[in-house]
């Protein structure tokens, strides 16, 4: 909306420029996104429901009674500064109802005593990812780059949709179960989120950089990068009260859009394996746990029984760390391993 308009006002003031520039909606919408929530959760949680704790969970008892469900707050606030910030374009109105359905959903499941079952859970999650898909790739053809493989490739609407539903379905779940120990999903997806959006905007998003590294330039990297950078702001502002001893928690109405995002922006990237590059901590944490459950569920293959998942639950629990040590060790890991990695996957090629 700014874009427009500073495009509009520009031929009446100079100054008005600046809307046109995406450096500066960048800035704009993390700064907004941080502030906005870090002022507005603190006035509003006593409206949240309160954690009843969770059943195996490490020093569960201690969460039981804090506002849940943040999400519900921030969530809102992501969606229309992203609305006021990033050109409009919609494909990203159709991901940011999907954000907001994958929200209430979340919520409606943090409010419900026990919460909703797992299988519910999931196919709600699958349906949200392949409306996601169907959103990214608008039913045309798409273009991706690879590891390993100099050249990009297109690939038809229905393989893209067949293969980004599940790598979003991962990212939600993966993230949600990350959720656990004050300050970690949001610390690692932000951290994540905030590696992609350097990616769309200074490297798919650059025409001459995205030519120098044999990738594909895609010309709304960068609008996709300020999507990114205001949910980051968002995070930054719900971590000034998550921070350890927290006085709120994000919930499933935070971790669930937040996974989306994560996901959606990993496609965004053209690349399905820089969700290991930019995430890999969260995707060991999380989603190591979902495969060894569901291992044992349909297959009946119990294997790792002496790993607790999440496993950031195993390392306080069979390994003594405490919930600071947790959280400064797992974010050194991706904070170390992410660039490493990403200079791997855009080198070998």
């Amino acid at each position: 909306m700014l874009y427009d308009l500073g495009d509009y006002l520009a031929t009446f003031a100079g100054p008005f420029r600046l809307f046109t520039s995406y450096i500066f909606l960048a800035g704009l919408g993390t700064a907004l996104g941080a502030l906005s929530t870090w002022w507005l959760l603190p006035r509003w949680w006593h409206l949240l429901p309160t954690d009843r704790g969770r059943e195996y969970a490490v020093d569960a008892e201690k969460s039981i009674g804090k506002p849940i469900s943040a999400g519900i707050l921030f969530i809102p606030l992501f969606v229309v500064i992203a609305l006021l910030v990033v050109p409009f374009d919609w494909r990203f109105v159709s991901i940011l109802a999907c954000v907001t359905v994958a929200m209430v959903v979340g919520y409606m499941d943090d409010r419900a005593p026990g919460g909703w079952s797992e299988y519910r859970l999931g196919a709600i999650d699958l349906v949200i990812a392949l409306l996601a898909s169907v959103a990214i790739c608008q039913l045309s053809p798409y273009v991706i780059w690879l590891p390993l493989y100099k050249d990009p490739i297109t690939i038809d609407p229905l393989l893209f949709i067949l293969g980004a539903t599940p790598l979003i379905w991962v990212s939600i779940n993966a993230t949600n179960c990350t959720d656990g120990v004050d300050g970690l999903s949001a610390s690692l997806s932000s951290m994540a989120i905030l590696f992609l959006g350097g990616i769309l905007y200074g490297i798919v998003g650059h025409a001459d950089i995205a030519a120098y590294l044999l990738v594909p330039h895609y010309e709304q990297g960068a609008d996709w990068a300020i999507m990114a950078f205001v949910l980051v702001g968002c995070l930054t502002g719900y971590l000034w009260h998550n921070s350890y001893p927290s006085a709120v928690l994000m919930g499933d109405a935070g971790s669930r859009p937040i996974g989306l995002m994560l996901g959606v922006l990993v496609l965004a990237s053209g690349n399905p394996f820089l969700i290991l590059v930019v995430a890999f901590v969260v995707l060991v944490n999380g989603a190591t746990g979902l495969f060894k459950v569901a291992l044992l569920r349909f297959f009946k293959i119990g294997i790792f029984r002496s790993i607790r998942y999440p496993l950031h639950d195993h390392v306080r629990h069979n390994m003594g760390w405490s919930n600071t040590q947790v959280l400064v060790r797992f974010m050194l890991m991706q904070a170390v391993g992410t660039p490493i990695l990403l200079v791997l996957l855009l080198k070998i090629r």
